[in-house]
Formats: structure tokens, sequence, C-alpha cells
């Protein structure tokens, strides 16, 4: 993979003051190439997880893994003594 200075492709400036002086260890580049290094990289991103999703495609295939099954509880039976009420017995009349 690429460090990220590797996408800049243009030149890097040292922000300075009016007076000439540095004003900050950052680099700045243009506004256009950060976004095409940007694109790039995005694109090299999209690259590299086909190539891991692939492999692990692969590697999925090679090495089966059996998963216990999951257990089957039995359904309730339906039980006929127990009186259904309703819920608002002042709405029902």
């Amino acid at each position: 993979m690429k460090a990220p200075a590797d996408y800049l492709n243009c030149p890097v400036f040292e922000l300075t003051y009016p007076t000439g002086e540095a004003a900050e260890s950052v680099p700045v580049v243009a506004y256009d190439d950060a976004v095409r290094a940007i694109e790039v990289a995005l694109a090299d991103a999209e690259k590299y997880k086909y190539l891991l999703m692939r492999a692990l495609r692969r590697h999925a295939t090679d090495t089966q893994v059996s998963y216990p099954a999951m257990p089957q509880l039995p359904l309730p039976e339906k039980a006929t003594d127990t009186p259904v009420r309703p819920l608002y017995p002042d709405l029902a009349a």
C-alpha cells in the first residue's frame, strides 16, 4: 500500500505569514490536487477491498466450518382453560 504522501503528485508549499516567516509546519497543496489525490486513494482502497474480499471468500471455501444446529424448542400448547378477558372492559360494552 502507498503512504498518504505518495498520492500527491503536485507541488507542496509551506504556509508563511506576510512577513515571510513560517506560519505552521503543515504543508499546503492546491484544492484540486488534494481532491485528485483523494480520488486516487479511494480507487486504490476499492481495489484493495475487492482483493481482500476475494481472498476471504477463497479461504472460506477451503476451510468449511460446521456450526452446531440451533436447538429446537417445542411450541407452547394451546391452553383451553385460560380465560380471555378484555383489556378495557368499559369499552367492550
